[in-house]
């Protein structure tokens, strides 16, 4: 199964991310490692946004790590959800569909 976190992020994001920004790459990448994280990035053009792509059995990785993301933590993330993504079509589909 594939769960979208979803960041809405502050105004000042990109001015404040600089401090943190090696702790998070280096919680996502751990994350990637253990083939719980896909893919993850900013929404460009504005940056108001990220998404982070999650596969497991239950959303609960994608939350553990909203949690501990030293971007929620020093308040550059206004808010966050994490929803089930019902992928049914490519390569990688959690459930395809023909």
């Amino acid at each position: 199964m594939h769960y979208l976190l979803m960041y809405e992020l502050t105004d000042d994001y990109l001015e404040r991310r600089a401090e943190h920004r090696s702790a998070h790459l280096a919680l996502a990448w751990a994350a990637a490692g253990r083939g719980e994280l896909l893919l993850a990035g900013a929404i460009a053009e504005p940056v108001d946004n990220a998404l982070l792509l999650f596969q497991g059995d239950s959303p609960a990785a994608a939350e553990a790590f909203a949690r501990a993301d030293p971007y929620v933590l020093a308040g550059l993330v206004k808010s966050w959800r994490v929803r089930p993504w019902q992928t049914v079509v490519g390569e990688y589909a959690a459930n395809p569909v023909r």
